[in-house]
């Protein structure tokens, strides 16, 4: 019931639990999926927190229904970004200095209230049912009670082993670059266990301002360890190809004492994005899309840029239609110029699918500079033919219609929830429930045929 409850409300473009909770009493669609009942928002918040995996796979089911009613293709998929507003202001923005006075005024407002209720008391004596020696047995006997039950649930569920955190070379073009490559690559590594980690975003604001202190500790940790070993590496004199390095040892770099950039205290992991006029606190949300307009994969980034996005999207492409019981993979995928990625074009043509990416964006007039000539030229050549024109035109007809029905008919275009885990749970049932809207309109025209 609740997971109906769910779906249709984000169908209706209803996410506040609250809004969700007062449909129940007034809405008689609502009335009908909760058989009268009337769940309290605190019940469907906690719901979507706790069940937020398992309903961020309800996408793959959606999917898997469209694909029965023969509404997916795979014959050009095209893939794209479009930014979406976290549930963070631009202004919560602040820098490590900031951050740390802000703690110790929290520390200081926290002794004075504590002074205020305790008075002389030190405010950790022993509360009531543990001043005693029954109260004591009484207390260690329900506490072991609770603990042998938790043993017995972590023993029948698998046990993942630990990644690798040990500082290795950097991967692709990373390692040519200098020390600049080496500390990319060290963030990027960060940004990635991040998000494996998918740690929720504390309630109190205490709390977020101790998880944004920590985050950027961590950052100037990984920054420093990519220095040392970038250092290391023009030590020892050798490069790769096992070639000495020319131009002597590589100029100083006196790492920061303490972290220089800044972060978000309401949602640590939204960042600042580009966006056309300005700048916008957000996340980046992609989405491969067939001809049907019906969503294929739904993913969340936290980089402003799609560049580095293609192959994962193109993956995870792959990986949905396998679950939804499609094995054909996509014939031709087609992005804009933001994807543009050497390494990936190649890659995903390697396996068996054909990529349309102009070089050259819209808003720029000719070629970039040292964009001329091999693949450059060849792309833009078969963009130019027929058939490479009307290909390509299909992105303009199927995910930026999406995007648009999705932020402006829909009105989705700020995310309710906190986290890359919780957001990206957020995104793939909005893109659900575009699917299920596009398969109950072929539902009722196959009824009325």
């Amino acid at each position: 019931m609740m997971v109906a409850l769910l779906l249709y409300a984000y169908a209706t473009g209803q996410r506040s639990a609250r809004a969700i909770e007062r449909h129940c009493r007034q809405d008689i669609a609502y009335r009908v999926i909760t058989a009268n009942r009337v769940p309290d928002h605190a019940t469907v918040a906690r719901f979507v927190c706790r069940h937020e995996r398992a309903l961020g796979e309800l996408f793959g089911s959606v999917l898997k229904l469209c694909a029965r009613a023969g509404l997916v293709s795979t014959g050009v998929v095209a893939i794209d970004g479009t930014k979406l507003a976290a549930n963070a202001s631009r202004e919560a923005n602040a820098d490590y200095e900031r951050i740390a006075r802000e703690i110790v005024a929290e520390a200081k407002a926290t002794d004075e209230a504590e002074d205020e209720l305790f008075g002389e008391a030190r405010g950790d004596e022993l509360p009531d049912e543990l001043r005693t020696s029954e109260g004591r047995r009484r207390w260690l006997a329900e506490a072991k009670q609770a603990l042998d039950a938790e043993r017995t649930k972590d023993r029948s569920q698998p046990v993942a082993e630990p990644a690798d955190e040990t500082p290795s070379m950097p991967r692709g073009r990373a390692l040519d670059q200098g020390r600049r490559g080496w500390r990319r690559d060290a963030r990027q590594r960060l940004d990635e266990r991040r998000e494996r980690e998918a740690r929720p975003i504390p309630r109190s604001r205490e709390a977020r301002l101790a998880e944004s202190k920590r985050r950027l500790e961590e950052e100037l940790q990984a920054e420093r360890e990519a220095n040392e070993a970038y250092e290391a590496y023009r030590a020892r004199g050798i490069s790769r190809d096992g070639r000495r390095f020319g131009g002597g040892p590589p100029s100083p770099h006196q790492v920061p004492d303490s972290p220089t950039g800044k972060i978000n205290t309401t949602d640590p992991d939204s960042r600042l994005l580009t966006v056309t006029g300005g700048y916008v606190q957000g996340y980046n949300a992609q989405a491969a899309v067939s001809e049907e307009q019906i969503v294929l994969a739904a993913e969340i980034s936290v980089d402003s840029p799609d560049f580095g996005h293609l192959e994962p999207m193109v993956a995870a492409t792959v990986t949905e239609l396998g679950r939804a019981g499609v094995a054909e993979q996509p014939e031709v995928a087609v992005a804009d110029a933001g994807y543009w990625h050497h390494e990936q074009i190649d890659s995903i043509a390697a396996g068996g699918i054909a990529v349309l990416i102009p070089p050259d964006a819209n808003k720029r007039k000719g070629a970039r500079p040292g964009w001329q000539g091999g693949r450059y030229e060849w792309m833009r050549r078969v963009l130019a033919t027929e058939l490479g024109e009307r290909l390509y035109r299909k992105r303009s007809q199927t995910v930026e219609p999406m995007f648009g029905h999705t932020k402006h008919n829909r009105g989705m275009s700020r995310f309710h929830r906190r986290g890359r885990s919780a957001v990206r749970t957020e995104w793939r049932l909005i893109t659900a429930t575009h699917n299920l809207q596009k398969l109950h309109s072929h539902t009722l025209a196959a009824a009325a045929a």
